[in-house]
């Protein structure tokens, strides 16, 4: 019986590069985002999760989904399967590390090796697309 780790990710690609960020205590980077708290809908998952992180406000209309990817999680006992919807939005504020977050940067694809198996799959997307350089 796997388990089904559920999150959604704020997807900003900005001169072809993808923000991502490194949690304290982590030595990996993620695109920016988290798992849902109870019944939390997407929307609210991103909106908090990104508030919390980078200190930002998304704009709630512009909320737009872009893809949903599955990976398996290597750093979790058992079998594990993580679920990333992800979605690009517009956003108001500066973006700026939070508490939670040790640091942030702006990935190209060449960066690829340095974020987890689900993260890679939108990689792959979004260098096909032309999106990421």
């Amino acid at each position: 019986m796997s388990v089904l780790i559920d999150t959604v990710a704020w997807v900003r690609v900005e001169g072809g590069r993808i923000l991502c960020a490194r949690p304290r205590g982590k030595d990996v980077f993620y695109i920016p985002g988290g798992k849902r708290e109870g019944a939390e809908s997407d929307l609210e998952t991103l909106l908090r999760e990104i508030k919390e992180e980078l200190t930002v406000l998304l704009q709630p209309d512009t909320v737009t989904h872009v893809g949903t990817y599955e990976a398996e999680v290597h750093d979790v006992p058992g079998d594990a399967v993580v679920r990333m919807s992800c979605y690009t939005a517009d956003y108001e504020g500066t973006l700026a590390v939070s508490s939670e977050i040790e640091e942030m940067d702006w990935f190209s694809y060449a960066d690829r090796e340095r974020v987890p198996p689900v993260d890679q799959l939108l990689f792959d997307d979004l260098k096909a697309n032309g999106d990421l350089l």
